[in-house]
């Protein structure tokens, strides 16, 4: 599989860039005048590769409260096993605020439908502080003559079952459980090519390495505006108003195919309450309404929520998407 190309890590930079040059925080937040917490560095493990979508949302928050609280906090990358590497590191953490996860919807609930056994348990090993934002999921192509419509693909791939490839960010991750949902809808098997991140998955995408993806928007809708991708549908019950052009999958035919890719932040097991609600509170006041309209131009919705609305969220999520896994007739590795 190919390493990510200096162009999508280099605008992935430049947009984490602009939304710290849009930050106007105070030099302090309310949550974190004259607190304890913290008083030293802070680390966000995101168990992802640099430069995705989870990578970004991180990188920014990362920006923001450390404007807002004085101290420095960091983004430590630990990629692979769809995430069975950084989410463990995270689960076996002290409980004292210092070490945190932005961590994408998947790794706290598909994963538990799609393996066998997990080195972290999403429910009991972590302390759900808040839900960050919700991402749409996109179906995106290389070579519109070759598949020019959603239908043409449903076409192509009844034709010929197991031969139209689709690439992901993992095992068990939301472009993966878009694939099953699509298959699911349309009577159709595709051939899952998994990677190790977003954008090593949409890099070849783009270099035509794999037919299609099922793509979290933030990710794809600077190659779609470019043309260097073409967008098929959209998986949500409305239009984006980022890409307005493109028809929904119910639209393209497609009926009952919505998928959004929400991301949270939370801490280990056992952490105080008291930091738990002082970081819920600076969340809540970093994504302001400024940051709000920066995260829409990528088709990105904040959705912050209350520690109790994120662990409800997780419990809901982990038993729909193992219905899902079962339907599909998926077997767990």
């Amino acid at each position: 599989m190919n390493k990510p190309n200096t162009l999508s890590r280099r605008e992935a930079m430049r947009w984490i860039g602009s939304l710290a040059a849009a930050s106007t925080l105070p030099a302090a937040l309310p949550a974190w005048a004259q607190a304890k917490y913290p008083d030293q560095l802070t680390k966000l493990i995101v168990a992802l590769p640099a430069g995705g979508s989870v990578d970004m949302i991180a990188r920014a928050l990362a920006q923001r409260l450390q404007t807002a609280s004085g101290q420095p906090w960091i983004v430590d990358n630990r990629g692979g096993g769809s995430g069975q590497i950084g989410m463990p590191a995270v689960a076996r953490a002290a409980p004292d605020g210092y070490t945190l996860t932005v961590s994408p919807a998947s790794f706290l609930t598909t994963n538990k439908s799609v393996f066998k056994k997990l080195p972290y348990d999403p429910e009991a090993d972590f302390a759900p502080i808040s839900r960050l934002v919700n991402q749409p999921m996109v179906l995106v192509v290389k070579d519109r003559q070759k598949f020019p419509t959603v239908a043409a693909l449903v076409s192509a791939a009844r034709a010929a079952p197991g031969t139209v490839t689709y690439a992901s960010s993992g095992d068990g991750s939301p472009q993966h459980l878009a694939g099953l949902m699509f298959e699911s809808r349309t009577q159709t098997k595709l051939l899952h090519v998994p990677y190790r991140g977003g954008s090593l998955a949409i890099n070849d995408t783009i270099g035509g390495q794999v037919d299609v993806m099922f793509a979290v928007m933030p990710e794809a809708v600077s190659f779609v505006q470019t043309g260097r991708l073409q967008a098929l549908g959209v998986m949500s019950p409305k239009r984006s108003p980022t890409l307005p052009q493109v028809p929904t999958m119910a639209e393209a035919g497609v009926a009952d195919l919505h998928l959004s890719a929400w991301m949270a932040l939370l801490a280990p097991a056992k952490t105080p309450r008291a930091i738990i609600d002082q970081l819920n509170r600076a969340v809540s006041t970093a994504f302001d309404a400024e940051l709000r309209a920066k995260l829409a131009e990528s088709g990105i919705e904040v959705a912050t929520s209350t520690p109790e609305e994120l662990q409800q969220l997780i419990a809901h999520d982990i038993k729909l998407h193992a219905e899902l896994v079962k339907a599909a007739g998926l077997v767990p590795q």
